[in-house]
């Protein structure tokens, strides 16, 4: 027996704008049954397992032990334009001008991102 990975848990403080926010970036569906208020929201990605996020009361304390690392189908800069247009942050740019590197970006739930 093994198991199978559901879904990726993120616990966050407005659970429906932060998955609208990821459903955006990812271009994955909303559950159909989600809602604006939700205390729980899925985002349904084609593969793998689904965005869960969850409501919570308390604010984040600590630096973030998961992360997601995304791979553009556009451009990298592009992609970054348009991340920043849906409300992400830039925390950390380490861009190299061949091409290398990457960017670090916080998604607008995060806004005192520890990096």
């Amino acid at each position: 027996m093994i198991s199978v990975v559901q879904n990726v848990a993120i616990d966050c403080s407005d659970a429906y704008g932060l998955a609208r926010f990821w459903s955006e970036v990812t271009g994955s569906p909303l559950h159909p049954q989600n809602r604006p208020g939700d205390r729980e929201t899925q985002v349904m990605l084609p593969q793998g397992p689904l965005l869960y996020f969850n409501q919570v009361p308390e604010p984040k304390t600590v630096k973030n032990r998961i992360h997601l690392c995304l791979r553009p189908t556009s451009s990298r800069e592009e992609e970054i334009e348009r991340l920043l247009a849906l409300g992400a942050a830039l925390v950390t740019d380490h861009r190299k001008p061949d091409g290398a590197g990457w960017a670090v970006l916080a998604d607008p739930n995060t806004p005192d991102y520890q990096f």
